[in-house]
């Protein structure tokens, strides 16, 4: 089984769509094995994001993540890194058809609903940063 990691971004959080999201990922079959609420500080931001933290746009990134609490969850699956990110749909929400959390509620690049692990690996490494093994629970 393989696990990934889920970000419902301010915009989610601003709508009110967290249990739209939440439901879908639970009628496809997943299992969440760990859930909490925070505001992502700078540097845990940092750490997430270093792979764009030296670019112009980083700073509004960090806005955008910390304008207000988030909810993180740990998700439980069958190929779930890959089937959580097709019901996503793409990063970019303008190119995200219809019926797709992005396509239905986004609105571009960085104001996409959620953020998803894009590799089992990185599932892996996103949830030991968000969450101690002690809060996480396997089903």
């Amino acid at each position: 089984m393989e696990k990934t990691f889920i970000i419902f971004k301010p915009d989610c959080m601003q709508k009110r769509l967290v249990g739209s999201v939440l439901s879908r990922f639970e009628a496809a079959g997943f299992d969440v094995i760990g859930c909490k609420m925070a505001r992502l500080d700078p540097a845990l931001l940092r750490q997430h994001y270093a792979h764009v933290a030296a670019k112009p746009f980083y700073p509004e990134i960090e806005k955008f993540m910390s304008s207000r609490p988030v909810i993180m969850v740990a998700l439980q699956g069958q190929d779930i890194v890959q089937r959580v990110r097709d019901l996503l749909g793409p990063t970019d929400s303008r190119k995200a058809a219809k019926g797709t959390v992005r396509g239905d509620f986004g609105t571009d690049m960085m104001i996409n609903i959620a953020h998803a692990s894009d590799s089992v690996e990185n599932g892996q490494a996103e949830i030991a940063r968000f969450f101690k093994p002690e809060e996480l629970f396997t089903v």
